[in-house]
């Protein structure tokens, strides 16, 4: 057997190498609650815009038209950087009315949630930044829209905001999208539950200053822009036999309809509109006039009162004690004025719905008149 060498004798004799640590994973500490509004510099950045991606577009417009009547409500989701607010994904909300609103909350609680999360799973935007609601005839004035954007905007970030799709105008080729959120005054008299005339005065509240607009965009990326622009251009390489020269898309003949379709219906949601704001008025003008019964009653009672004690004390009797009037007479609170200003809402949103359905349709009707070649 031959001698080991004189190199593996030595490299015997030295000691082993040291094996290197593995490096410990890196540790992260939470934020403290108090200085989460420090590190947060988006929150301090106004919301200027409302940036709405075509694919949300088209995901409402598919849920409108697929829901009952304008009950097609939903969330929105993205995130808010640098004053836009960027949304980038949506999903519709189950509709339950009547007697199962209560079940249904529940519902709605439980879809929300197990969507959040499939979403987070997949690495999809999940941060909720507002939602949307579908109308008619533009009228959204209601109490539901204004809880749910008074809920969001007391827990996100930057208020969240509520996009109203119009289901009338997109059935007229024009698809109507519009983003708002509540105004400060509108939203401080809510926390405070507090919609009396007094109350009004104050904040300087009327049916339009209960939300403001904020801007809107909608952001088609760029194969998508060429796509429609090649499905609206003309195919002049096709023959002639085939319909050269058509464009991909069908003729559409929307143009001739004189739009005069709706205007029933619109001068019917006016008169419905009109009627529940004098049945909201007789109801207060009854309840000031009950109120103001019982509160004359009450003052009738405290003066006689001073009158009884004024003779005791110049006949030298000790005075009755003072009673607490709110114990003796029942007098109701103001009553709220918040129903008022949105069916007054309503009515200037049928009103201004009316008035572009029948100029349009006024414009088309002596255009078609002056077409046909008929005189007066």
């Amino acid at each position: 057997m031959a001698a080991p060498s004189m190199a593996a004798a030595l490299a015997a004799s030295l000691p082993a190498a040291p094996v290197a640590a593995a490096p410990a994973a890196p540790t992260y500490q939470a934020i403290p609650a108090s200085m989460s509004k420090v590190i947060d510099i988006e929150a301090d950045i106004a919301l200027n815009v409302v940036q709405l991606d075509a694919l949300v577009v088209t995901k409402i417009i598919k849920h409108a038209r697929e829901a009952p009547s304008t009950t097609a409500h939903g969330l929105l989701l993205g995130l808010d950087l640098d004053g836009v607010l960027e949304v980038s994904n949506s999903f519709p909300l189950p509709h339950h009315s009547g007697d199962e609103a209560e079940k249904g909350s529940k519902t709605i609680a439980r879809h929300q949630a197990s969507m959040l999360r499939s979403l987070k799973e997949v690495q999809a935007d999940d941060s909720v930044v507002g939602f949307y609601q579908a109308t008619t005839l533009g009228a959204f004035f209601n109490q539901t829209l204004l809880e749910t954007q008074a809920i969001h905007q007391d827990k996100l970030r930057h208020g969240g905001i509520v996009i109203v799709h119009d289901l009338s105008q997109t059935a007229k080729g024009n698809a109507s999208f519009r983003a708002f959120r509540l105004t400060p005054a509108f939203f401080d008299a809510y926390k405070r539950s507090n919609f009396s005339t007094a109350s009004l005065i104050s904040h300087r509240l009327t049916f339009s200053s209960i939300l403001e607009e904020v801007p809107l965009k909608i952001r088609t990326n760029p194969l998508l822009s060429s796509f429609l622009g090649r499905l609206a251009e003309s195919d002049n390489s096709a023959p002639e036999s085939t319909g050269g020269g058509a464009s991909a898309l069908e003729p559409t003949f929307s143009v001739l309809d004189l739009g005069t379709a709706g205007l029933t219906r619109n001068l019917e949601q006016i008169v419905e509109s009109v009627e529940a704001y004098r049945t909201e008025e007789g109801n207060l003008s009854y309840l000031s006039r009950q109120i103001a019964r019982e509160r004359a009653k009450a003052d009738a009672y405290v003066a006689k009162r001073k009158e009884e004690n004024q003779a005791r004390i110049a006949q030298g009797l000790a005075p009755l004690p003072e009673e607490d009037v709110a114990r003796l007479f029942k007098i109701p609170p103001e009553p709220s004025r918040l129903e008022s200003l949105l069916l007054l809402g309503q009515i200037d949103a049928y009103g201004k719905s009316l008035e572009g359905t029948a100029s349009t349709g006024l414009v088309k009707m002596y255009g078609a008149k002056a077409g046909s070649g008929e005189k007066e």
